[in-house]
């Protein structure tokens, strides 16, 4: 396996906080060992310079010397000058005298060998410091002194200069590599608080796959930063969820308890005409009547599902004329309540436009007039009035009917919550009516709210927001 794929599969491998950990101690390390090769290259440079310093000092006294002896140099004149011969001997430094042959003279301070005379490289005159050898400096210069013509060399050995590198090498690797232990263990120690919110999640998360959503959020996490955000994130998400989740279980609840009240009416009265009423037209017709109606209350209760469950889905909102559509359905419930009364006050402007489908809204108008009407003594009298703000179209529907008791007015737009069931079933209603006024209405962007009293009537009012154009 290629070696780099290889590599890529191991990180890939591992968990979030070895990453992070690897990451930062590689970074540091890294930054660490580039300070100290260029700390350790200057250094080096620096102390080599000085060595080279050291050997050009020592040439320079040892030319002064011979220079201010005149004709003659014995070796009582050499121990005389005892700065010298003390700086030479701590410097480690070896002192040769040469003739012009190189035959060797007079040595000081015997630390060191030299190499063979036919491979230095001498001077046209002063000194010249040969820099080649690792191991030391050399120096070599002429000397003349009365007739005597010869070659002084020095020996300058590195060793201590050796000695301190190795040193400082050994050092600087070895805080290279505590460094990057130290790197390691607080970049884990540091990522595994940083992600422990983080792991708190995965556990949580767990708990949901495992459990569902019994168990509520419980991550304790203050900071408002990138981990805060994906936290709020998806604790709004699980929200949802869990809000969706148990009204869809809710829902499936009470569709299978509204449905199998006329499915059990409707087998009841099959039942029935089995015995004995296939022969009796009497009890035969009456069986069939309601069979017909439980089973058209089923047909009903089943489309206002659908409707309810697709108007959740569809969120098209063009501009309607609600006027217009609102005049719409008055003619068509006039026909089918030829004896409501439905009042309908126009407003000065004809066209007052909101954002929501010309269906939508006259299915609202519809289902808020049909129950006005069913819910009020006949002949029923209903009205309808505008109301237009800076930011608002407000419409008012008012009955004189039964009214809402007012335990009853917050649950009135809950799925399948009737104020008294018996009646309702009665009167042809599933329960579903106000729930899906409600839910197009919210889609739509507005709000919807009542005002009612037992006895009295009720006042349905609902707000959409105006147009940007009618601003």
């Amino acid at each position: 396996m290629n070696p780099i794929i290889w590599w890529k599969r191991l990180i890939a491998s591992q968990s979030l906080k070895k990453k992070w950990a690897f990451s930062s101690a590689t970074v540091i390390f890294l930054s660490f060992a580039t300070m100290s090769i260029i700390l350790f290259i200057a250094l080096k440079g620096w102390l080599y310079q000085q060595e080279e310093q050291e050997v050009n000092r020592t040439m320079v006294d040892l030319m002064t010397f011979f220079e201010s002896q005149g004709h003659f140099l014995t070796v009582q004149d050499i121990q005389a000058n005892t700065g010298l011969m003390t700086s030479i001997v701590n410097k480690n430094q070896t002192i040769r005298l040469l003739n012009i042959d190189g035959i060797e003279i007079l040595r000081i301070n015997k630390t060191s060998t030299f190499q063979p005379f036919n491979s230095i490289d001498f001077p046209r005159k002063g000194y010249l410091i040969n820099t080649g050898d690792s191991s030391s400096i050399t120096a070599v210069g002429i000397v003349k002194l009365g007739r005597f013509n010869g070659y002084v060399q020095l020996e300058h050995p590195l060793k201590s200069f050796q000695s301190i590198i190795t040193y400082i090498l050994t050092a600087m690797l070895l805080f290279s590599l505590c460094s990057l232990l130290l790197s390691g263990w607080i970049g884990y120690i540091l990522a595994s608080y940083l992600l422990k919110p983080l792991q708190d999640l995965k556990v949580t998360m767990d708990d949901v796959v495992a459990h569902g959503f019994e168990k509520d959020l419980t991550i304790s996490y203050d900071a408002k930063d990138e981990i805060g955000e994906l936290i709020d994130v998806y604790a709004s998400m699980m929200a949802k969820l869990k809000s969706s989740f148990e009204q869809q279980q809710q829902f499936i609840a009470d569709a299978s308890h509204e449905l199998r009240t006329p499915i059990q009416v409707v087998e009841g009265h099959l039942a029935l005409l089995n015995r004995w009423g296939k022969y009796d037209p009497v009890v035969l017709d009456e069986s069939l009547g309601i069979s017909l109606r439980e089973v058209n209350q089923m047909k009903t209760l089943i489309d206002e599902m659908l409707e309810l469950a697709r108007g959740e889905q569809i969120k098209e909102r063009p501009p309607t004329n609600i006027v217009e559509y609102t005049i719409e359905v008055i003619k068509e419930l006039s026909q089918i309540h030829p004896s409501a009364y439905i009042e309908h006050i126009l407003p000065a402007r004809m066209e007052m436009e909101v954002l929501i489908s010309s269906n939508a809204y006259q299915q609202i108008i519809r289902n808020i007039l049909s129950n006005a009407i069913r819910y009020s003594k006949s002949p029923a009298h209903v009205c309808i009035s505008y109301k237009k703000t800076p930011l608002e179209i407000i419409v008012n529907v008012k009955d004189h009917g039964i009214g809402i008791a007012p335990q009853h007015v917050l649950k009135i737009f809950d799925r399948f919550y009737r104020v008294d069931p018996v009646r309702t079933r009665n009167l042809g209603g599933s329960g579903l009516g106000l729930s899906i006024v409600k839910m197009l209405i919210e889609n739509a962007s507005g709000s919807i709210h009542v005002i009612s009293e037992e006895g009295k009537g009720s006042t349905f009012t609902m707000v959409f927001p105006l147009l940007f154009e009618d601003l």
